[in-house]
């Protein structure tokens, strides 16, 4: 009797179903011999990434490098991976455009600041899980912000990224021509996380739109840069409109980072405290100790999550 290839068909359409893969919208990559991924110093030809990274699950990406690494350390502890003062070293040690740390099934990479340096980080960091041959991969952006009408300390996960007219989209120019890009993210996850918040029970946790602009000054209605050309009361008057519109923080890569998620099929969160109320003021004037103590509060909630997904609460 002849094999039952339709039954073995939808075996594998069952399986592929419950393994989601990174997926990339650029044909021309399956042409190359090689993929050499500059920026992070590492390449198809000169490394095994399936070896590597295929483990992952997990990626959180943020500004600093610094702060990558201490949350790289910090997951490891509270994932039971890693002994107190152990050192993680820097997968992107030959580039200092970006760092990389990993522990078990987590990856943590910096992005630097801003929509073209964290967008040069995700085409990267994107492919690097595509090559590795990465399945139900879910990646978290986890940073610092401005809030408004939020106490300093707040944190926010962001349902939509907006733009600087409140319009959820992410546009960039392409061989001279606008595109426009859907800046949704995982509405289930942002649920999820909202609900570990609530079983943490230490801080403030809103979810609200984000606000990303091209610039931390003007296009943050700022008084205090080099050129600003604008009044206290329009200043005041913009940012509550942005209120109204449901936002309730702003910072600089939130948009792209949704867009190229989506583009890719990959699970994504953005997850950011507020560091000062922009209602109150421009310049941020808490003391380190407790900025440091802010910073902390994206990376606890996070890595509940994390331990929570892998039945380690």
């Amino acid at each position: 009797m002849a094999p039952d290839i339709p039954n073995k068909k939808k075996t594998d359409d069952d399986q592929s179903s419950k393994e989601n893969f990174v997926h990339l919208c650029n044909p021309h990559l399956e042409k190359m011999k090689e993929d050499i991924l500059y920026h992070f110093a590492l390449g198809t030809g000169t490394h095994d990434f399936p070896a590597l990274f295929g483990d992952v699950k997990f990626v959180c990406v943020g500004g600093s490098p610094s702060r990558m690494k201490a949350f790289i350390t910090y997951i490891a502890e509270e994932l039971g991976l890693g002994s107190p003062g152990c050192d993680y070293p820097n997968i992107c040690a030959g580039t200092d455009r970006y760092a990389m740390y990993k522990v078990g099934p987590v990856l943590s990479v910096s992005h630097g600041m801003g929509i073209p340096s964290i967008a040069i980080m995700l085409h990267e960091l994107i492919k690097l899980l595509y090559h590795a041959k990465c399945s139900n991969v879910t990646i978290f952006r986890i940073g610092t912000s401005g809030g408004i009408g939020l106490d300093p300390g707040s944190v926010v996960i962001t349902r939509e990224s907006v733009d600087a007219t409140f319009k959820p989209q992410f546009e960039q120019v392409v061989l001279g021509k606008t595109v426009i890009r859907s800046t949704n993210l995982d509405e289930q996850l942002t649920k999820e996380l909202m609900q570990c918040s609530i079983e943490i029970g230490q801080f403030h946790t809103v979810i609200g739109n984000t606000m990303c602009t091209l610039d931390f000054y003007e296009g943050q209605g700022r008084l205090d840069g080099a050129i600003c050309l604008y009044s206290e009361e329009e200043k005041l008057q913009y940012l509550k409109e942005a209120y109204d519109s449901g936002v309730r923080n702003i910072e600089m890569e939130s948009s792209v980072f949704a867009a190229m998620c989506n583009l890719s099929g990959v699970k994504a969160a953005v997850v950011c405290v507020t560091l000062l109320d922009r209602l109150e003021g421009d310049q941020i004037s808490s003391s380190h100790d407790v900025l440091v103590e802010y910073q902390k509060r994206p990376q606890k909630l996070v890595g509940y999550f994390i331990k929570k997904s892998l039945g380690k609460v």
